[in-house]
């Protein structure tokens, strides 16, 4: 049974009035509580697709960012799948959309699949005995444009429970100049930046870990680090082993397929890539060839270039 901060969610069925009712279902949910990190099964082979888009409607006190932390979404993903409400006053009643819908990156279904312009890290548990293979995912920060995540293929080194942080000098230097001196050791605590779980990775100096500073996640504001948050992380803290492989990926554009449908996913690249339009049509015509593979689609060229101009981070039927 998932811990109680994981939430089992099923992947829309095929018939797309069921699947807006599940959406529907889903919104109704996540009123009632916390909705947790989601967990989905793995769609079926011809399919890349899991979950569902919710709507619900913002309490009088709500910010996006209050909605955001209450429902598993990365600050900067609720903010472009709502670009016309107002972060900080969204007003009561006003209905925010929740972009709980996922084209699984291009990488083996396996470990740790972290998605830098998407800012969402993906789990693969190894399913037990008779049971479905399933997909667990969470929001995450990234490093900043002058300290950014590195790409590339490691794997879980340490497991640390109450970790200590001990600072590198470059910060330091950074906090020094900034008249925020830190010490050499910050010891475990609620002024700790690692929270109270820390998976190192086999790159020296980078982690996945928790955080004090839970309304970051979902932005580029770390020095290099993976952030979760604090529920997060204990979830995926209590799953992973120590040798889970871990992939850093830069995938702004997924495309995929749900139900004989064509859909493309778009988020904005990264600032350091200094990406034209003209690049990020190329990557998303080089993404979607893949995913035609043996199954070409009538593409809708209307919606494709709606989806380029325009990136919701939400995936957006193509295909006619």
């Amino acid at each position: 049974m998932p811990p109680r901060c994981a939430r089992t969610v099923p992947s829309p069925p095929g018939n797309r009035f069921l699947r807006a009712l599940t959406s529907l279902l889903l919104s109704l949910s996540l009123l009632a509580a916390r909705a947790g990190a989601a967990s989905f099964p793995l769609p079926e082979p011809e399919d890349d697709l899991v979950g569902a888009v919710a709507v619900i409607p913002a309490r009088p006190q709500d910010t996006l960012v209050d909605i955001a932390r209450h429902n598993d979404v990365g600050q900067d993903a609720i903010v472009l799948a709502n670009p016309t409400v107002d972060r900080w006053l969204p007003g009561a009643g006003t209905p925010v959309v929740l972009p709980l819908q996922f084209i699984l990156p291009a990488t083996p279904y396996r470990g740790v699949v972290l998605n830098l312009p998407e800012m969402r890290l993906y789990f693969y548990p190894e399913p037990a005995a008779e049971q479905r293979a399933e997909v667990i995912t969470y929001p995450v920060s990234i490093g900043r444009m002058d300290w950014a995540t590195p790409l590339g293929e490691t794997r879980i080194n340490t497991r640390d429970r109450d970790p200590s942080w001990r600072p590198p000098a470059s910060i330091r230097a950074e906090h020094a100049a900034q008249g925020d001196p830190l010490p050499a050791v910050v010891p475990p605590g609620p002024d700790n930046p690692l929270g109270r779980y820390a998976l190192r990775l086999a790159m020296p100096g980078y982690l996945l870990h928790g955080t004090n500073k839970p309304f970051g996640v979902g932005m580029r504001v770390s020095h290099g680090c993976i952030r979760l948050l604090p529920e997060d992380i204990e979830d995926l803290f209590e799953r992973v082993a120590v040798g889970t492989p871990v992939r850093i990926v830069n995938q702004p554009v997924k495309a995929g397929w749900l139900d004989g449908v064509l859909y493309l996913e778009v988020h904005p690249p990264l600032e350091e890539e200094s990406w034209q339009p003209q690049t990020l049509r190329e990557q998303a015509l080089a993404a979607i060839a893949v995913a035609q593979l043996g199954r070409p689609a009538r593409l809708d060229q209307t919606a494709l270039d709606r989806a380029l101009a325009a990136p919701s981070g939400m995936p957006v039927a193509i295909s006619r």
